[in-house]
């Protein structure tokens, strides 16, 4: 790790404004950034600490939803008992996303900023578009298991590692951001992560000089919400393959759903045709192969990361079954 200097922000400007300088990271839990750095993937001159800013608080919204501070804690979050009850998936994504040590460290917004789990980006004697623009994507031929069967373009086939944004792309999320004069702005979580297209290296909406000051979850939904996560090992690993669902169903039939996927594209991955293909559709395989179909279209595998297609059909059989039988 390279030396670096250390300072806390005095108000929520104060740390936008430091994060539009060259050479400075916002450091809350740490969880992500401290590990790039150990590896030098990350290099900051300095970091600015705001873990004593007023971002700490899940607070109930006048439209009925939940507004989440950017600091809370991912166990904090978890465990509350309005998410647990209204907002079961987004409980069920944190729970599954990091071991307990890891979720009582790592915040909201470090959690939706946190950077890819691809091998190549980790290791700085290989080329990575992300980590050095033009340098090349390492992954394309390489060893490309995790890799992204979806969104993904010559520059670069990395995934999103987050749990927690894809039960909020299900959700409907809106992220709320300040910059350093002060502006506020709200990106719907559609449009918070963006696909690597020719750069990569720009991974979210935020630009230069704002932060995430918090995160607003509409009024419940109806439905029921499950959160299925495949991984290599039981003990908190990345998803090959995650299903966010809500769906809401009467007599056999299928009223209304959301479908968000992680583990399959460079952001949370979420395809309204596919929740199309089901509202108001007899529950069984022919419907839940239809809305796979929507779901993988302009799919492509890269060698080792072909089997997340049939994956994830599985799963999306599974977890679609699971719902419309209770």
């Amino acid at each position: 790790m390279k030396a670096f200097s250390y300072g806390r922000a005095q108000s929520v400007t104060d740390a936008a404004a430091a994060a539009g300088k060259p050479g400075v990271k916002i450091i809350a839990g740490g969880t992500n950034l401290l590990d790039l750095m150990k590896l030098q993937v990350e290099t900051p001159s300095t970091l600015v600490d705001v873990n004593r800013l007023p971002l700490d608080k899940i607070e109930e919204t006048s439209e009925g939803g939940l507004r989440i501070g950017a600091l809370v804690r991912n166990s904090d979050l978890a465990a509350d008992p309005r998410v647990r009850q209204h907002y079961g998936v987004l409980s069920r994504a944190l729970l599954a996303g990091a071991s307990a040590q890891l979720r009582n460290k790592a915040t909201t917004a470090g959690n939706l900023l946190q950077r890819t789990r691809c091998y190549y980006f980790y290791d700085v004697t290989k080329p990575c578009n992300k980590r050095v623009p033009g340098s090349g994507c390492s992954a394309l031929a390489g060893f490309n298991r995790i890799h992204a069967v979806l969104g993904g373009s010559e520059a670069c086939i990395a995934t999103h590692p987050s749990d927690m944004a894809v039960a909020m792309r299900a959700l409907d999320a809106q992220v709320e951001t300040i910059d350093h004069e002060g502006r506020t702005r709200t990106i719907p979580i559609a449009d918070f992560h963006r696909l690597p297209g020719h750069t990569p290296e720009i991974e979210s909406a935020l630009t230069s000089g704002e932060i995430v000051t918090s995160v607003t979850l509409p009024p419940p939904l109806p439905g029921v919400q499950v959160y299925r996560k495949v991984r290599d090992r039981a003990s908190y690993a990345f998803a090959l393959v995650s299903v966010a669902a809500i769906v809401e169903s009467a007599q056999g039939r299928i009223r209304s759903a959301r479908l968000a996927f992680g583990g399959l594209a460079p952001k949370p991955w979420r395809v309204t045709a596919a929740e199309h293909s089901l509202t108001n559709a007899p529950a069984g395989a022919k419907t839940f192969d239809a809305a796979a179909d929507a779901v993988f279209e302009g799919a492509r595998g890269y060698g080792s990361n072909d089997f997340k297609i049939p994956l994830t059909r599985r799963v999306l059989h599974s977890v679609l079954g699971e719902i419309t039988r209770i």
